[in-house]
């Protein structure tokens, strides 16, 4: 099963950053709050990009996971 971000609640500051760069539109804010729409939903990206927990403000999200090149 892929891993999705997680999100830190006590963290985000409901900014949307996160959600205007998810290519797959995983993440909706609800409440002022990120939340993944749907695990399923998430596991269409397929690039594992980070880009939501690269523009975070805050560092309320971690993708826990490791994007990993070839040279």
């Amino acid at each position: 099963m892929a891993k999705i971000p997680e999100i830190d609640r006590n963290k985000c500051n409901g900014c949307g950053l996160c959600v205007g760069v998810c290519s797959c539109q995983a993440l909706v804010l609800v409440d002022n709050t990120v939340e993944v729409r749907e695990k399923r939903e998430c596991h269409q990206c397929t690039r594992w990009c980070t880009m939501c927990e690269m523009v975070c403000p805050t560092g309320a999200i971690q993708c826990p996971f490791e994007v990993v090149t070839e040279e």
